[in-house]
């Protein structure tokens, strides 16, 4: 049995119907992420709750050109709200991200012991 998703009602479900099909999953997996963020609720403040999903200032820039401040609640995304907020999630997940390395170089140097592989401290004699 599977759980209904929450962007199956309202503005949300408005602009899930507005997208193709193959685009719905993902738009599903956000609207569930910024209503069920941790301690979020619909009356939670949005700007909270879009932390995780646009890191950095992307949250804040998103709300910035919609027009809303980020205590706004994600009761009142419109339909064009939340097809414009998948559109800046899809833009960032497509993004190359700080700290990961660019597809086609190769694995990444195994340093869990914190130097270059292959390489071991100095033993140290007391």
């Amino acid at each position: 049995m599977s759980r209904p998703t929450p962007a199956s009602a309202g503005p949300a479900g408005d602009a899930r119907g507005q997208l193709p099909e193959e685009a719905r999953a993902g738009f599903d997996r956000l609207v569930h992420a910024v209503l069920a963020a941790p301690g979020a609720t619909r009356s939670a403040a949005l700007g909270a709750a879009l932390r995780s999903q646009l890191p950095g200032t992307a949250g804040v820039r998103w709300l910035h050109a919609a027009g809303l401040s980020p205590t706004s609640r994600a009761a009142d995304l419109t339909a064009a709200h939340w097809l414009s907020l998948h559109q800046a999630w899809l833009a960032h997940e497509q993004a190359p991200r700080a700290g990961t390395r660019a597809a086609g170089h190769g694995p990444r140097a195994d340093s869990r012991h914190g130097h270059a592989p292959g390489a071991q401290a100095i033993p140290r004699y007391y």
